[in-house]
């Protein structure tokens, strides 16, 4: 009996590549999908851990603690720039003609960078979590050498420069087909120079943004990483805390907020597969793109509102984006989203139903970060858990399903409809354990628990402890979908 025709088998690429290109661009997006779920796997072992250590199932000490913060912070963030990259790398490729050796290049320095990274953390013991902010590394009080720090930031360093060389690639091709970044992304239609071209793709808009905002984030971080290395030798070369704080923020903020932009191509080119609609462009869309472009890159001072020597007009300019960035992209996309499949007849399977589970995760997760980017409870919830349940709301069950319903859609053949049971139950797991543990960071900032401690008071343990507990349901979600991804992704024809 001949297998069925899989949604994944119906993707064509507008562009043609030869078969030892193609061999390759399918090996690269492999190696990256499945180096993702297997760090994402360690990396919420990491966190589990974290949560139990506080709820005192377990007792690490408080130099672990901090070790194990550190690779968590440092490893997701990372890992989902790897993910979100190969999403995006796939789509886009169908558009314009990149470059396979490129992807390989940034997976390599990418390995190399997270080597220096662990051994800076579990060898050098370093321990001053992945915003490494100044003068913190320099004087940790002897718990960790000059050296370890120094590797940690270099392989910040190597994984910035790994990604700015992708990117590189990446606008080259746009500008040669498009002219410029601003044709890639649609403002000759804001400007109404043009009128709207119904094929211009939606993953190309998306794909420009990202350039744009990650590319400058980068080179900030790799001006900020270059001007620390050089004080942790130099002492007597001071730096501006201030300034370093705010580049550090600045490069943080958007490169991790570019992974869920780059992962969202996801649900623009497979939702329409699912549901025979196509996923036009039109000027809201245009309008949302490029306003968030702007906005990404300026949002950032809403982590600094407690910083009162900051310029006025900053931290206004924090709080006021912090109300609206969310709204452009995510409204045009929510909204998107929901109106295709409405009344469509779509056949659900795991790779729609975690798509649009991701449309959940990325809207409830701008609620909490809206409440705390109030400058009233910002000054007594910043510092508290209620910070890492807003990310983890965004991350957990908005990012991750973007990646894991893309793997579904590489990895969908006729032998998936007998695996959906077991996938069901993965989804199910994983969302009431992502739930709970969203909700036990937040009920635990709202009690102003502080986040960043490695020991809890007696008061704040049960907290912690249903924190772990539904963290490790997550965990065993996410290894059941990562076991079914890395049975089928090597065979799977992409």
């Amino acid at each position: 009996m001949a297998e069925q025709t899989t949604i994944a088998e119906q993707d064509q690429s507008l562009v043609t590549y030869s078969e030892q290109e193609q061999k390759l661009a399918s090996l690269g997006i492999k190696a990256y999908l499945m180096t993702s779920l297997l760090v994402f796997s360690l990396m919420m072992l990491a966190g589990v851990t974290l949560r139990a250590s506080q709820g005192t199932f377990l007792d690490i000490g408080a130099d672990l603690f901090y070790q194990i913060m550190t690779v968590h912070g440092a490893g997701m963030v990372g890992t989902a720039g790897l993910g979100g990259t190969a999403v995006l790398w796939y789509f886009l490729r169908k558009y314009i003609n990149l470059s396979s050796k490129v992807l390989w290049v940034n997976y390599a320095i990418f390995l190399v960078g997270v080597v220096l990274i662990l051994g800076s953390i579990f060898i050098g013991k370093f321990a001053g979590a992945w915003t490494f902010l100044y003068p913190l590394p320099a004087k940790s009080m002897g718990v960790w050498s000059v050296e370890a720090a120094a590797v940690f930031m270099l392989g910040l360093l190597l994984i910035g420069t790994g990604f700015l060389i992708l990117y590189l690639d990446i606008g080259i091709k746009l500008i040669g087909k498009y002219g410029n970044l601003g044709r890639a992304l649609g403002l000759p239609v804001v400007f109404g120079m043009k009128p709207i071209d119904p094929d211009h793709p939606t993953t190309v808009v998306a794909a420009t943004m990202v350039l744009i905002v990650n590319f400058i984030g980068i080179a900030a971080g790799a001006v900020v990483l270059v001007l620390c290395l050089f004080n942790l030798y130099q002492p007597e070369y001071e730096l501006d805390p201030l300034l370093i704080k705010n580049l550090i923020y600045f490069f943080g903020h958007v490169f991790i907020n570019a992974t869920i932009y780059s992962a969202v191509t996801a649900v623009y080119e497979l939702l329409p597969k699912y549901t025979g609609r196509p996923w036009k462009v039109s000027k809201p869309f245009y309008y949302a793109w490029a306003a968030a472009t702007l906005m990404v890159m300026a949002v950032y001072p809403h982590h600094l509102l407690m910083d009162f020597v900051m310029p006025t007009w900053l931290l206004v300019i924090g709080q006021i984006l912090s109300y609206c960035s969310g709204i452009p992209v995510l409204a045009v996309t929510a909204y998107g989203a929901l109106t295709i499949v409405y009344r469509s007849g779509i056949k659900w399977d795991l790779c729609s139903a975690l798509l649009l589970l991701s449309m959940f995760g990325w809207a409830g997760g701008v609620i909490p970060a809206i409440i705390d980017a109030t400058v009233s409870v910002n000054k007594v919830m910043h510092n508290t858990m209620w910070v890492p349940g807003h990310f983890h709301f965004y991350l957990v069950l908005g990012l991750l399903p973007m990646i894991l319903g893309f793997c579904s859609y590489l990895s969908a053949n006729s032998q998936q409809e007998k695996a959906s049971a077991t996938g069901k139950l993965a989804f199910g797991v994983y969302f009431v354990g992502a739930m709970g543990l969203i909700l036990t960071f937040l009920a635990s900032g709202a009690n102003s628990v502080p986040r960043r401690w490695a020991e809890h008071l007696p008061d704040w343990q049960f907290l912690s402890q249903l924190g772990a507990i539904a963290g490790g349901l997550v965990l065993v979600g996410f290894l059941i979908f990562t076991l079914q991804n890395l049975v089928r992704l090597p065979k799977a024809s992409i």
